[in-house]
């Protein structure tokens, strides 16, 4: 069993990965603004703060031995780079602050596959918070994914027979930025949390880890 400290925890990746955790017998603890406490799965012992001001919610992440990062602007979009950066950037400085100095002994970060013929904002600073990430000096499990389908998000199986063309042509930038489920996503999340480890896991590995092959 391990103490997990989750922010981020009651958006669309967050409920599902807090659920499988405490469901796993996870110690967790998510935090959540003033308000939004009622969002959190059964089980999770909820932290009110700021994921923006790190003094908010330092102290609850003391005696945590991962630290897991999901905050970031909804819906992202190339127009967003300032969100970006008041959002994204200064979330991941606060949560990497907090766990450094609770002692935290791995981190894991959700980023974004690259590099990537689009969204070139989006990915410069989720490039940039994985560089804060590994400055910190902990071990850290980057996991990018390209687009996440799951409730509400299934627009992109449009383009799948195009994503079959180019696998099938040896596509190295469809493998890259190829399409995981919400399921997959949770479950490299649960299985990154109960195997600490610096490394980065691209699609193909968060395909592999969602289908139990790893």
């Amino acid at each position: 069993m391990a103490s997990v400290f989750v922010s981020g925890g009651t958006g669309f990746v967050g409920r599902g990965l807090l659920s499988r955790l405490v469901e796993r017998g996870h110690e967790v603890k998510a935090l959540a603004r003033q308000g939004s406490e009622g969002k959190l799965p059964a089980g999770v012992k909820p932290v009110s703060g700021n994921p923006l001001d790190g003094s908010t919610f330092r102290q609850a992440v003391e005696g945590a031995d991962t630290f897991v990062h999901l905050v970031g602007v909804s819906k992202p979009a190339p127009w967003k780079e300032r969100e970006f950066r008041a959002v994204d950037l200064e979330s991941v400085k606060q949560s990497v602050g907090a766990a450094v100095a609770a002692g935290v002994r791995h981190f894991v970060y959700v980023s974004v596959a690259q590099p990537a013929p689009v969204m070139k904002p989006y990915i410069k600073v989720r490039q940039e918070c994985e560089a804060l990430i590994g400055e910190s000096g902990i071990p850290a499990t980057i996991v990018r994914p390209w687009y996440v389908l799951g409730p509400g998000r299934r627009w992109p199986l449009m383009l799948v027979p195009v994503y079959g063309l180019m696998l099938a042509l040896g596509s190295e930038t469809a493998r890259r930025l190829g399409l995981v489920t919400i399921g997959e996503i949770v479950t490299t999340l649960v299985w990154a949390v109960e195997h600490p480890g610096a490394r980065i896991l691209e699609v193909p590995a968060i395909r592999r880890i969602g289908a139990g092959l790893e």
